[in-house]
């Protein structure tokens, strides 16, 4: 759903799609919750990145009492028009959004745990981006799991299992799991207020929103990670390793071995997420 302010939206997106290859797709402007069933009717995939970037100083948490009341109102829209819709949640704070709609959908008596997913794939991007760096790889070739949650510390790349299989010094290790962590940051700093990680969180979202689209026309071996309901730990919602597939995720991965170094890393994440989710849902509760 694209929205504007002002204007007609609707043929504003018909010119914009006038752009494109001729094929099968189609797009069309929707405005205002008036226009929010519409929009919703008959999805299979629903993509939410609505909400305000970061500025400069701020947190993902910062964030929270705007973006959380815009997903309220969407997932509000999905439990209605598309109970069975795959829905890939971007809006920031991921780690207490997805909590929100969660707690939205069991209102509604739509929720389908397969079917919710909170897009960190921006995460797993960054990581393979410099970790090929510093390897001479091209990123494509690049494989980092980063699991647990998509803010700060919660951020966590296992770094130990990346393939293809390489080895880092205990400096090399710190240095590129702070640079994944705070990826977000960097940018949002380097535009000094102008914006924050649009272009590359687009490129995320687009990656994982086919990968989505594979997995509903049944290709085999869609593996990525995502914030989903946790079955590696005891917090509600952990970004693991996951199979897509028809009904959304088939399968979530254990966390795998990890070193010293990792195991502190995910006490650390553990316990700011739980606060995080907490926060979603009471929020979706009050």
């Amino acid at each position: 759903m694209q929205q504007h302010g002002g204007g007609d939206a609707s043929q504003r997106i018909a010119r914009i799609s006038a752009h494109l290859n001729p094929n099968k797709s189609q797009v069309r402007g929707f405005l205002g919750p008036q226009q929010l069933e519409n929009a919703l009717t008959g999805m299979d995939l629903v993509i939410i990145p609505a909400g305000v970037p970061r500025k400069p100083g701020m947190t993902r948490d910062d964030l929270f009492n705007i973006n959380a009341g815009i997903v309220k109102t969407l997932c509000e829209g999905i439990a209605k028009c598309c109970p069975k819709a795959i829905v890939n949640v971007i809006s920031n704070p991921v780690n207490s959004t997805v909590p929100i709609a969660a707690e939205v959908f069991k209102k509604a008596g739509t929720y389908d745990p397969r079917r919710l997913l909170g897009v960190t794939m921006l995460d797993v991007v960054r990581a393979n981006t410099f970790v090929a760096e510093i390897l001479g790889h091209d990123p494509r070739e690049v494989d980092v799991p980063v699991v647990g949650g998509h803010a700060g510390v919660t951020i966590l790349p296992l770094l130990s299992q990346i393939k293809p299989p390489c080895s880092f010094t205990s400096e090399e290790i710190a240095h590129l799991t702070s640079r994944i962590q705070n990826g977000g940051t960097e940018v949002v700093e380097a535009k000094a207020g102008a914006g924050s990680a649009t272009l590359s969180m687009a490129y995320a979202a687009v990656k994982f929103a086919d990968a989505c689209l594979r997995g509903l026309r049944g290709d085999a071996d869609v593996i990525r990670c995502a914030f989903v309901p946790s079955v590696v730990t005891e917090l509600p919602f952990f970004a693991s390793k996951v199979r897509l597939g028809r009904n959304g995720v088939e399968e979530i991965y254990p966390l795998g071995p990890v070193n010293e170094f990792e195991r502190a890393g995910l006490e650390k994440a553990k316990k700011e997420l739980a606060a995080s989710i907490e926060k979603g849902i009471s929020f979706a509760n009050k």
